[in-house]
Order: structure tokens, then C-alpha cells, then sequence
């Protein structure tokens, strides 16, 4: 059995609340299990890992929780928060500009070569 989560999160709109919920709540919860676990931005989800954004970010309207709370939780657990290097220049940042959760910037090679070379299971979101 796989001892390694790979969760990407691609497609999840950081302008819907409700769809960060799931992926990092997930994360944590395979992290509670003494499962590795990595978290790769990219895409539109790239933008969280940028100091300031995750911060402003509800799940819902009026919860006093940010999705960045959830973040840390999550890396409190265990879970590693990489950003893909395309989100540098599509969300403007530079590594300074990264949240202190974000183990660093990963390419796509690290991804195929996470995917294909360990014993990993894939969550997408």
C-alpha cells in the first residue's frame, strides 16, 4: 500500500471558498493517518501560496477561520505545500513573495517524476 499522498490542486478556484475546504481538509486528515503528504499548487491554485492571499480567504462568508488557518494546520501536521514555477510569473511572485508554509517552487518534472517513481497515490482537485 502507498505511504505517499500526492494531492494537486489545479483546477480548484481560489475565488470559491468552498472548493479550498476539501482539498487541505483531506490533506490533514492523511497526514493525521501517518501518511506522507504533498501539496502542489499550480494553475489558479498557485495563487495561495502567495504571503497575503490565503490570508483574505473564507471557506464561507463570515467564518472567522481563513483558508490560510487551514494551511497551517495542515503543514502543522505534516503536509509539505510546494508551488509550481509557472505561478511565479502567472500570479506575479517571486520567492520571496511565498507563504512560510510553501516548501518551495517545484517544476513538472518533479511532479511526473513524484507520480511515476514513488509509491504514490494521486488526488486532483
Amino acid at each position: 500500500m502507498a505511504k505517499k499522498l500526492v494531492i494537486i490542486m489545479a483546477n480548484t478556484d481560489p475565488r470559491n471558498g468552498q472548493e479550498l475546504g476539501a482539498p487541505i481538509f483531506q490533506a490533514s486528515v492523511a497526514a493525521a493517518m501517518e501518511y506522507q503528504v504533498e501539496v502542489i499548487c499550480t494553475a489558479a491554485a498557485g495563487c495561495l501560496m502567495k504571503k497575503g492571499v490565503a490570508e483574505k480567504l473564507t471557506m464561507k462568508p463570515g467564518d472567522a477561520k481563513t483558508i490560510h488557518d487551514f494551511i497551517k494546520d495542515a503543514h502543522s501536521a505534516g503536509v509539505k505545500f510546494f508551488c509550481c514555477s509557472p505561478n511565479l510569473e502567472l500570479h506575479d511572485m517571486t520567492p520571496d513573495d511565498l507563504i512560510p508554509e510553501c516548501q518551495g517552487i517545484v517544476g513538472g518534472a518533479f511532479l511526473v517524476e513524484e507520480i511515476m517513481e514513488t509509491d504514490c497515490r494521486v488526488l486532483t482537485y
